[in-house]
């Protein structure tokens, strides 16, 4: 079976091009998803995302994409980034209060840190349950840029330190794993990660 892994465009999410690029190079076919149609034709699915939840949300919505996502997600491996991790959970507090795709029961709130936010540049991952994602990247630095964080206590795969605070870096829940790092912009540990999803 051929292994497709369809790229979710929903309008705001600028990463996209450099996303794809990664994931061919770790040897994916990608197949850039527009409408709900196209969702039936691929095996795997990316979130991806830059910006704030509230836009993110209400573009899906425009797109029609959001309650086909929100069945596909349920079934087939889906990996969502930054943004696309955060949007899975129940609600969001960016720019007032904005119900997610409910995938995952967890809130998405400011990061409230002694220290410059964004959070930006590289950091290291704390894996506390290995998973296939993050398999053989349990020492790696990956590359961050985010101001809200995912609370969430039950589906935790790693945990990241910045000046002191403790967030969730990294998520699954039975098909469903999220990062809040941008693998498309960590060099070689991303690419293995997307090789990693690839072979899930």
């Amino acid at each position: 079976m051929s292994n497709i892994i369809g790229l979710i465009n929903y309008g705001i999410a600028g990463n996209i091009h450099s996303i794809k690029k990664a994931i061919e190079k770790a040897g994916g076919v990608v197949k850039v998803i527009n409408t709900k149609e196209e969702l039936e034709s691929v095996e795997k699915l990316v979130i991806p995302g830059v910006g704030s939840f509230r836009d993110a949300m209400q573009e899906l919505q425009k797109s029609g994409l959001l309650d086909a996502l929100k069945v596909a997600a349920t079934t087939k491996p889906t990996l969502g980034i930054c943004l696309g991790m955060q949007i899975l959970s129940t609600l969001g507090f960016e720019y007032g209060k904005t119900k997610g795709l409910a995938l995952i029961n967890a809130e998405v709130k400011p990061m409230v840190v002694d220290a410059k936010v964004p959070h930006m540049g590289f950091n290291k991952i704390d894996v506390v349950k290995s998973n296939r994602l993050l398999n053989g990247l349990e020492s790696e630095e990956f590359y961050f840029m985010h101001s809200y964080e995912v609370v969430n206590y039950t589906n935790i795969v790693a945990l990241t330190e910045y000046e002191g605070h403790k967030f969730v870096s990294s998520l699954q829940q039975n098909n469903l794993y999220g990062v809040q790092f941008h693998p498309e912009k960590s060099r070689e540990a991303g690419i293995k990660l997307f090789k990693n999803f690839i072979e899930l």
